[in-house]
């Protein structure tokens, strides 16, 4: 059990039992207000800081009460919970500030045993990777005991070891947040058996059981509510900054929050098979494949290593002096290059990540910098895949509500998307019922029903027109117009009569346009839409949203044909879709898109995928990938122009071996930190998103 020990606003300092202090850390890094939490194990003391509010303080307390009630948790294996080696560091600070109370001779020797470990690295290092930094600072420290200069190599070896410590420790960061990200298992969980709640292990839950989650605690399945009403928080799968509320038939995540309230969660996916479990994997398999960017860096850097080694060697050719052949030795153009570009890619695939963007790999994020070409698949991606009234006709004595009545009351026995849309639009207005005899389907064509005792038909133009022998002429004209806007006709007859038509289309999404245009902003040439529909449906779309080329009747061949026809080109394409028949696509493209709803086979093909189901991510990642590639240029710049002038001063004699090394390594941990800020501070590197208000701006 836990227990405050301090409190001030916005931080408090708690006491946990010894054993319960990581998974208390866990319980409250994801938690919304909370900024920074600090583990002392030794002592089972726990530092929280927060935004003070009484609300956060209030779900911290709720989440240690969850945290006390599963036992702890468990991280993967891959991320180890051990702390940051500061001995190196430790014992050259010691080192320093005994060094002057020591006799000579025992100051001589004590020095050569503190200086003993960077040397052996040093030299493990030559043996198993040839020249190369560690080899450079060991010659370097070698050097200056030799001449005696035992201060100068126990504070050059101190600014060494700060920088491999400060160096860890920025990187560590970032695994950090990986480690928030990644679904963390509880040990227990709550389920309901026969109406009593009961506590059981995590591995022993099946699909099908009853999960109680309550105020404070994470969901720990993927499943469906059946009881219950709850404000879930799910910024830490999907982004969304807000709790939204959950009650009886809609679905939870794994890996959310439950802020306020308590649901009962039918299981439907647990273990590995929930949707943060894949995240994680999908994650962890991203953060081991290098980007060409970063393959390419590292190239670089190690050629620069000769440099370093060539200019030590001229130094000494021409001066004949130790001391400067030192200080070349202190700098070296690898580290800021090798560190600071995976640390650029990797922080920024991990805010992405944070704002509902999986990216698979460093690779994908530097190829969808270089994208000039978009192409989007229409049906659920550009289109939310399901159809809305756009036009109700209807002739003779019926008006609208009228007609709407009475084709909605027969559609409802039909799960066809286009008799869905149409009782949606009579759902909304609230028209009445309208009494019918049985309804008949007539399979590919339509329906049929008695409405006192006159036939309604409702269907295709063949079905009224071919079939039943039922003259359309009345309505050609608006159907002529309708079909030039590309929009499909549910066609409404009463005994030989028609009465009315229903014009639908897709209904597009209201980001579409505006992500478009900022597409276009951030240097996509052209945006090509493709899709299986006809050319008036097709073109129809493709003039709302101002596309610049559109291809339709294509088959999922066409698909990827087209693509590899304009990579052929020269075009970088990134391919956005959602289908099955998308697969080719995504694997023929330089960049995959895959939308949240994605079958299985788009999203193991797809080199990104979205878990919102909006395109607005869509906008915002190519401008951070941009962004990104752009800083690990900057980055580059910067470290070989400083690195140059720092070997050019020493080896002119301007500076001294600490100096050299002080300039060198600060050099370095100033690019890493630049790297980390802009996946920290993201607002300042990218542009806003686009609008949500629903309406296509100029």
């Amino acid at each position: 059990m836990w227990q405050i020990v301090h409190e001030t606003r916005g931080r408090l300092r708690l006491r946990l039992p010894a054993a319960s202090t990581a998974a208390g850390a866990l319980a409250l890094e994801t938690l919304p207000g909370v900024s920074t939490v600090r583990v002392n194990a030794a002592c089972g003391a726990l530092v929280v800081e927060f935004d003070g509010q009484p609300a956060t303080r209030e779900r911290l307390f709720a989440r240690l009460q969850a945290a006390d009630a599963t036992h702890g948790t468990t991280l993967p294996a891959v991320l180890s919970e051990a702390p940051d080696d500061a001995s190196g560091l430790i014992s050259a600070g010691a080192w320093l500030l005994l060094r002057p109370l020591l006799p000579w001779p025992l100051r001589t020797l004590l020095s050569w045993f503190s200086l003993s470990g960077t040397i052996s690295r040093g030299l493990r290092a030559l043996a198993e990777r040839g020249v190369c930094v560690e080899a450079l600072d060991a010659t370097a420290l070698t050097i200056a005991a030799l001449r005696g200069e035992h201060g100068s190599a126990g504070l050059t070896r101190f600014l060494i070891e700060l920088s491999n410590y400060l160096e860890a420790r920025t990187v560590r960061r970032a695994d950090d947040s990986l480690r928030r990200l990644l679904h963390v298992r509880p040990q227990r969980v709550w389920i309901e058996r026969d109406g009593v709640t009961v506590a059981v292990d995590y591995d022993t839950l099946q699909g099908g059981e009853l999960v109680v989650v309550g105020t404070g605690e994470s969901i720990p399945v993927d499943g469906s509510v059946v009881a219950g009403e709850a404000l879930v928080n799910q910024a830490s799968v999907t982004g969304e900054s807000l709790p939204l509320p959950r009650n009886a038939g809609m679905t939870v995540l794994a890996g959310t929050h439950v802020d306020s309230g308590r649901l009962v969660i039918r299981a439907e996916r647990v273990g590995d098979a929930t949707t943060t479990a894949r995240i994680s994997r999908y994650l962890l398999d991203a953060l081991d494949r290098p980007a060409e960017v970063q393959t390419v860096a590292n190239a670089l850097a190690d050629r620069r290593v000769s440099i370093t080694l060539g200019a030590a060697a001229l130094v000494f050719l021409t001066t004949r002096n130790l001391r400067r052949v030192e200080s070349v030795f202190l700098v070296d153009f690898a580290c800021a290059v090798k560190l600071g570009t995976p640390l650029a890619l990797k922080a920024a695939m991990l805010q992405a990540a944070r704002e509902g963007c999986l990216i698979r790999g460093g690779e994908m994020l530097e190829r969808l910098a270089g994208v000039d070409t978009v192409v989007f698949d229409k049906t659920g991606t550009l289109t939310h895949a399901t159809l809305e009234v756009t036009d109700v006709l209807p002739l003779g004595a019926f008006d609208e509500d009228q007609l709407l009545a009475l084709t909605a009351s027969i559609a409802e026995h039909s799960t066809h998307p286009v008799a869905e849309a149409v009782v949606a639009l009579a759902q909304h207005r609230g028209v009445p019922h309208i009494d019918h005899e049985a309804v008949d389907f007539i399979v590919g064509h339509g329906l049929h029903a008695d409405v006192d005792c006159a036939p309604v038909r409702i269907g295709s133009r063949h079905y009224l027109e071919t079939d039943e022998g039922i003259s359309l002429a009345p309505l050609r004209e608006q159907v002529q117009r309708f079909a030039a806007e590309g929009k499909s006709l549910l066609y409404v007859s009463r005994g030989e009569e028609p009465i009315g038509v229903f014009a639908l289309r897709d209904r597009v999404r209201r980001e579409a346009r505006t992500v478009i245009r900022q597409l276009r902003r951030q240097g996509v040439r052209e945006i090509v839409m493709l899709t299986g529909d006809h050319g008036e449906r097709a073109r129809a779309i493709a003039t709302q949203l101002r596309l610049d080329r559109v291809v339709h009747d294509c088959q999922p061949e066409d698909k990827a044909a087209l693509i590899n026809e304009l990579r052929a080109q020269g075009r970088r394409v990134a391919f956005v879709g959602d289908g099955v028949n998308d697969g080719p696509a995504l694997m023929s493209a330089d960049v995959g898109i895959a939308m949240p709803r994605a079958a299985d086979i788009a999203r193991a093909t797809a080199g990104i995928v979205l878990l919102e189901d909006r395109l607005d991510g869509l906008a915002r990642l190519h401008a951070r990938s941009r962004a990104t590639l752009a800083l690990i240029e900057s980055n580059f710049r910067i470290a070989v122009g400083a690195n140059a002038l720092i070997l050019i001063a020493a080896a002119f004699g301007r500076l001294s071996p600490v100096a050299a090394s002080a300039l060198h390594n600060g050099t370095t941990i100033a690019l890493l930190l630049r790297a980390l800020a802009a996946a920290a501070y993201p607002s300042r590197h990218l542009p806003r998103s686009p609008t949500h208000d629903g309406h296509d701006h100029p």
